[in-house]
């Protein structure tokens, strides 16, 4: 993968980590209300954020191979 191709990944991946961020905060908010999605949301979120993780070390990886 090229630098280009993963700053763009990171960039859609970025954008769908902000929503789920802020869709656990509001299922947080409506606490005890829907407790029973929070552990999906809760997981849903974690997964995205370490995605998002990985592909930033492989970015600085990448550019500093370069």
């Amino acid at each position: 993968m090229t630098i280009e191709e993963l700053q763009k990944k990171i960039k859609r991946l970025n954008s769908k980590a902000g929503q789920m961020k802020m869709d656990l905060h509001d299922l947080a908010e409506g606490l005890p209300t829907n407790y029973q999605q929070l552990m999906d949301v809760a997981a849903a979120t974690y997964e995205i954020f370490h995605q998002l993780d990985e592909l930033r070390q492989q970015l600085k990886k990448l550019e500093k191979a370069k």
